[in-house]
């Protein structure tokens, strides 16, 4: 086996579920169990200034270089330690599939869960090569601990070889990137790196420079209620209010219909009845100016509301969340997209640069001043228990970013 799976099966036994809910930094305090591990490993391998942040849960680690180049930069690369919300990450029971055949994958039998190829038709690229699944109880854990697990294999690869060149490295591992909080109280002076690469991506080849703008909206309507007997003229029905502010958007618009730069309106939740009704609502675009329309859009619809029931009926707050990141790498394309590019084409991988239609810790931190595109890390179907990851796959992370901190010293 090799290291970075093995390291990728300790690590996804450690529960790091983040919560939305808590109102704290970290969000859960489980996250900690593998920053722990991660600064007791660094430790060991010999990292230079490794710092665990006890508050915040941030782990920094510096990889000192080999070789001294005129005008030297330090690249970075981060992963964050955190799993989705949507699925459990508690119990992990992951089993590795080799020598895959291309047919649908029977993840639990007894409760008939299939990872079926008709559902999931790129996990056919695949066939001949190992992949790692869950029982189809839980998440597995990829998103990002694949990212974490390749970081580290980088680490101990460059610390135990001194004979490769290279200029000086940080290392950096969040929390909470999957509530949006990952960079909240990440200290860019304590990291000190000139730019980096954010290691959570999916497929192989993927090479993301461009993510969603993105901001939550809550909208909050207010109702009338009374007896249904003598409800006419005077009930306002905050419930069926609420089903007509989502009618006056964009029904194609939404994330099933939706794909690659193409922006959305998605109600994630939706509860409430007469008296009170609350939707939330993530907005999405590549695009900052059709962004900024699509905020003004639920604006509109909430005063077209007002109007018609009177004034105060519907409510809608918008927070902005991060913006697309390729405005601050630009700049620097060449420099860091080109090469990591370049990279891959040497070590007979296509790559595959995509919008992200998401966002990464890197979309905050490129307008924090840290440019930071996004490399893939080997898994798919994030977030659910139909998540897996390709052994090979992670093992080609590890090349690229061995090779990508090479490259920075010629």
């Amino acid at each position: 086996m090799s290291s970075v799976t093995e390291r990728f099966l300790r690590y996804i036994s450690i529960d790091t579920q983040s919560s939305e809910d808590s109102g704290k930094s970290p969000s859960t305090d489980k996250q900690h169990d593998l920053a722990r591990v991660l600064y007791e490993e660094l430790l060991q391998l010999g990292a230079a200034d490794v710092t665990y942040d006890k508050e915040h849960c941030y782990i920094y680690a510096k990889i000192p270089a080999t070789c001294n180049v005129k005008g030297q930069k330090t690249v970075g690369f981060i992963s964050h330690m955190d799993t989705s919300p949507e699925t459990s990450g508690q119990g992990v029971k992951a089993r590795i599939i080799e020598n895959y055949d291309g047919e649908d994958i029977t993840l639990n039998a007894s409760q008939g869960i299939v990872l079926k190829v008709d559902t999931y038709p790129e996990i056919k690229d695949y066939v001949g090569q190992s992949l790692i699944v869950t029982d189809g109880t839980t998440l597995l854990g990829a998103d990002d601990k694949a990212g974490v697990a390749e970081i580290m294999t980088l680490a101990e690869h460059l610390l135990t070889h001194p004979e490769i060149q290279h200029g000086p490295i940080a290392v950096a591992f969040t929390p909470d990137e999957e509530i949006g909080n990952g960079t909240e109280y990440f200290d860019i002076k304590k990291f000190d790196a000139d730019f980096a690469y954010t290691v959570d991506g999916g497929a192989l080849g993927e090479l993301e420079y461009e993510t969603f703008n993105a901001a939550s909206a809550e909208v909050t309507i207010r109702g009338v209620n009374v007896h249904t007997g003598s409800a006419k003229g005077v009930m306002i029905n905050a419930a069926r209010i609420g089903a007509e502010f989502d009618q006056l958007l964009p029904a194609e618009e939404r994330p099933e219909f939706t794909e690659g730069r193409e922006g959305f309106f998605h109600l994630g939740s939706i509860e409430g009845g007469v008296e009170e009704a609350r939707l939330s609502y993530l907005i999405r675009d590549h695009d900052r100016s059709i962004f900024e329309k699509r905020k003004g859009l639920m604006l509109e619809a909430a005063k077209k509301l007002n109007l018609k029931y009177g004034e105060g009926v519907v409510s809608v707050s918008i927070e902005d969340s991060y913006y697309n990141m390729r405005e601050k790498i630009e700049p620097d394309f060449l420099f860091l997209v080109e090469k990591a590019s370049e990279v891959m084409k040497e070590l007979g991988i296509e790559p595959k640069i995509q919008p992200v239609r998401g966002g990464t810790d890197g979309s905050r931190l490129s307008f924090m001043g840290l440019p930071c595109p996004n490399l893939f890390t080997g898994g798919h179907n994030f977030h659910g228990r139909y998540e897996y990851c390709c052994v090979e796959s992670m093992e080609k992370s590890v090349a690229v970013l061995i090779k990508l901190a090479e490259s920075f010293a010629e």
